[in-house]
């Protein structure tokens, strides 16, 4: 899916990074805030940072209980754990993450099989869930779990509806299976909707938002759930590598993170948009409309390789991601300006 291009030693510095929103760096005020953290031992619940921010986004998710992890394919694999045996089905998008990007997790730590379902901007219907289901029966695998991505990455960034999330969660548990949300972009879909986390949370059993992208932090991620299922999940956290110990120092920038950079991702959406309307006007690129942060242009009108533009663009100190064999994504985030959008569409406009 992702295809950085080999480290040049004679490119020049990075000066816009769209590469991806996990290219945003702590603030002078979150790193602040993480000097100041109280800390203690996570692992006994005594480190209260890390306890303020997991009730913090508990109740923001409309769940019992969560646990800090230290990023959000790991929740995804200690959810898929957890609800999981060796041998089950697992019901997904064909794009989802956990089949393109975290190296093969679900059937080597699990040993659960991904059902990839097609459908377009890595959507699909409660048609095709329906569709996908089995009857129990000795002679196939066990379809244990429901797994959606919000908003859909290789999609484009598209927000799952509410309605269709609903009806999807309630197939899947009349069918007997848990039901687990990647929430890795979950609060660019709550400011571009106006819909909020919990009631987009409200039907999984699972759900966790990440800190590293839009929300700027260095490193964290939240998973959430009922007390009964957290616990469990904390099986899979020791099992997986343990405890944080003083986690409270990096917790703390994921709280700053809540207090000051939800709300400004709308401006995140805001430079999507412009550049995705200036990309439109280059002859060659085929241009996604974005519904958040990620703008996705195909560049098979123009002749050239996405590799080449991406190339191109790096010896002009703009670095972007290569997805696939046609497409460029752009990605923005809270340390890309609206200067910085004007001069990338320009780069753009001087390669054609």
């Amino acid at each position: 899916m992702y295809a950085p291009l080999p480290l040049d030693p004679t490119a020049p510095p990075v000066t816009i990074n769209l590469f991806s929103d996990t290219q945003t760096r702590p603030s002078r005020a979150m790193r602040e805030a993480m000097l100041d953290a109280e800390v203690g031992d996570e692992q006994l619940g005594l480190d209260p940072t890390v306890n303020a921010l997991c009730a913090r986004v508990a109740a923001l998710l409309g769940k019992e209980a969560a646990m800090f992890l230290p990023s959000g394919a790991m929740c995804n694999s200690v959810a898929i754990l957890t609800h999981c045996r060796p041998g089950d089905e697992i019901i997904a998008h064909e794009s989802a993450h956990i089949i393109e990007a975290e190296g093969g997790a679900p059937w080597a730590l699990a040993g659960a099989r991904v059902h990839g379902l097609h459908g377009a901007r890595g959507f699909f219907t409660p048609d095709d869930l329906r569709a996908s289901l089995r009857a129990p029966s000795r002679y196939s695998a066990p379809q244990t779990l429901l797994e959606v991505e919000q908003t859909s990455n290789l999609g484009g960034g598209a927000i799952w509806p509410l309605d269709v999330l609903n009806q999807l969660a309630g197939i899947a548990h009349e069918a007997g299976m848990a039901t687990h949300m990647d929430g890795a972009r979950l609060m660019n879909a709550v400011v571009a909707s106006g819909i909020a986390a919990a009631d987009y949370a409200a039907p999984f059993d699972t759900v966790w938002i990440d800190f590293t992208k839009g929300l700027g932090a260095p490193l964290g991620a939240v998973l959430a759930g009922s007390a009964e299922v957290i616990d469990r999940a904390w099986r899979w956290k020791q099992r997986l590598g343990g405890a944080l110990r003083q986690a409270g120092i990096c917790a703390a920038a994921c709280l700053y993170a809540l207090d000051h950079n939800i709300d400004r991702l709308a401006q995140d959406h805001a430079n999507a948009r412009r550049l995705a309307a200036g990309l439109a006007g280059i002859a060659g690129l085929q241009v996604e409309t974005p519904e958040t942060n990620l703008v996705y242009a195909d560049v098979a009108a123009s002749g050239r390789s996405p590799n080449d533009w991406a190339a191109s663009l790096r010896a002009q100190g703009i670095m972007v991601s290569v997805m696939g064999r046609t497409r460029l994504r752009l990605c923005t985030h809270l340390d890309v300006t609206a200067g910085m959008i004007e001069t990338t569409i320009a780069a753009f406009a001087a390669i054609n």
